[in-house]
């Protein structure tokens, strides 16, 4: 009897085996799979031509978030949107933003300065990054000289958080390779040196209208 038993589960448990085919691959059927699996593309991969073949397809992909969203980890959303080609109204009233942060690790902020900016205003922020190199670069027209430069000392950190998100004049947008909080501590780094190379004059983020709006027009 105890054989019979034996045999019984050894034949059972091989038919298990093969009837599972080893390891399974294949999940079936799916409830709601665009919940559970999301479509990948490359953030600068898609050209406009494949976004028109996605939307035939009834895929709506344009690369941005949807209006109104804020992505997750999102501390400090910033309700200013990009002014359409020939408007300045958010980048003027971008002058009003606070920084938001009330303290930050100094040594990351300049590490990430160092990486996502120095090359074009350099590591002593005065616009003489690699990509100009005092003229000799490959870059023709100087980087804009962040300290030493009363324009750009004189921009409040609201509108420098603008150019940063948005970009400005040859400068692109860093949004993608800075998240908010990282670029507001960026800022929080420049204004630091710009205060320092004044120790005894006043705040580098205070200033006069004419000189944020001469700041604008450039």
């Amino acid at each position: 009897m105890k054989k019979v038993i034996i045999l019984s589960s050894i034949v059972v448990g091989i038919t298990t085996f093969i009837s599972c085919g080893g390891v399974q691959r294949d999940p079936g059927r799916v409830y709601m799979p665009d919940m559970g699996y999301s479509r990948a593309y490359e953030t600068y991969a898609t050209t406009e031509e494949q976004k028109a073949e996605l939307l035939k397809q009834g895929i709506h992909f344009s690369n941005t978030p949807v209006p109104g969203t804020i992505k997750r980890g999102e501390l400090f959303p910033f309700l200013l949107t990009k002014d359409a080609a020939g408007d300045t109204t958010n980048y003027h009233a971008s002058r009003e933003v606070k920084n938001p942060l009330t303290s930050m690790d100094t040594v990351e902020a300049e590490r990430l300065y160092l990486v996502n900016c120095a090359i074009c205003h350099g590591p002593k922020l005065d616009g003489n990054g690699p990509l100009y190199k005092g003229g000799d670069g490959p870059f023709p027209s100087k980087p804009a000289t962040l300290v030493g430069d009363a324009r750009y000392e004189a921009m409040p950190e609201g509108q420098m958080y603008y150019s940063v998100t948005y970009g400005k004049n040859k400068m692109g947008s860093y949004a993608s390779q800075l998240s908010t909080m990282r670029r507001w501590m960026v800022i929080v780094y420049i204004k630091s040196k710009q205060a320092a190379a004044h120790p005894a004059g006043a705040s580098a983020g205070s200033s006069s209208s004419a000189s944020a709006d001469s700041t604008a027009k450039k």
